[in-house]
């Protein structure tokens, strides 16, 4: 053989290499690049479906993160979905967390577990420290505590929309009425005060454990343009079911006569304007009474050259 023969040989199978190489390094370059070239991510977790986009999923240092950027294989079906072989029910409250930064948790304890086992799995650290601090709020507020409980969710931040001229006002009320209540039944009742949360002003009741009622103060106010939070101050049904609770104090609450003083009204009680009553059914006849302000819903008719508001 030539040298010229040899040399074209060997440019050759250079040159064969190098494409094989290339082949190689681009097919690792597809592989190890995630989701990071798309903008939107498909997700089927269990069958739940869900829509959201890499942004949101790599906020956190977290196994969403990594499949995103490709540190972590996941399978892919034919449709685009990205399936995670994991159970879907609280994924929706995972997704929220990354969006928000704070989410509402179930007071259920076994819901509450169910939550941080997915928040372990997804490695959201910031989920699994909410979850725990929770679980020992609702220990030391609610479980382990034979005193009535008093909690008052206070989350301003959360607004959604801007808030009626007097809502500042009553938010500030209905706090200095949970410190006075905190003040007079000191050692009677354990009062908390918590900043979590979906509910901007809401006060709920415990005794033996267990929610008695809650008392909703927001509202939305439906104007022309706008819509509006509307905080309220209904000071004599707060104090009315801090009164309630503590026929739970120290147990004197158990058996039917004591949940039979606490469900029944008498012909003196009442909502007052604007509030509504509801009741949910929680561990067979135990009941706990919902409370919430009606919607105002106000129509600007500037036609006629007059206000017309509509109260459910």
């Amino acid at each position: 053989m030539s040298a010229e023969a040899s040399v074209g040989s060997h440019a050759a199978d250079s040159a064969q290499s190098a494409v094989s190489h290339s082949a190689c390094h681009s097919t690792d370059e597809h592989r190890n690049q995630g989701l990071l070239g798309s903008k939107y991510v498909k997700l089927n977790v269990g069958g739940s479906l869900h829509y959201t986009t890499v942004q949101t999923l790599s906020k956190e240092d977290s196994l969403l993160r990594s499949i995103c950027n490709g540190g972590t294989e996941v399978t892919i079906d034919s449709e685009g979905w990205v399936v995670l072989d994991r159970c879907g029910r609280h994924f929706g409250l995972v997704l929220n967390f990354l969006r928000d930064g704070s989410v509402p948790l179930p007071e259920e304890h076994r819901e509450l577990d169910e939550v941080l086992k997915e928040a372990q799995y997804y490695r959201v650290q910031g989920l699994v420290q909410h979850c725990l601090n929770y679980r020992i709020t609702l220990i030391y507020s609610c479980s382990l505590s034979l005193q009535p409980v008093v909690k008052l969710q206070n989350n301003r931040g959360n607004n959604k929309y801007s808030y009626t001229s007097n809502s500042d006002d009553n938010l500030l009320k209905n706090i200095e009425l949970f410190d006075k209540l905190v003040l007079r039944f000191n050692g009677r009742v354990l009062f908390v005060k918590d900043v979590l949360g979906d509910e901007i002003c809401c006060w709920s009741f415990y005794g033996e454990g267990r929610k008695i009622a809650e008392v909703c103060c927001t509202s939305i106010v439906y104007a022309t343009e706008k819509k509006q939070t509307k905080v309220e101050f209904p000071e004599a049904r707060i104090f009315e079911e801090t009164l309630n609770i503590l026929i739970y104090e120290n147990g004197r609450g158990s058996g039917p006569g004591g949940l039979h003083l606490l469900d029944s009204r008498g012909s003196g009680s009442s909502l007052g304007a604007g509030q509504s009553e509801e009741e949910g059914a929680v561990g067979g006849d135990r009941r706990v009474r919902r409370i919430h302000v009606r919607r105002h819903i106000m129509h600007d008719e500037r036609g006629h050259g007059q206000q017309t508001v509509y109260k459910d």
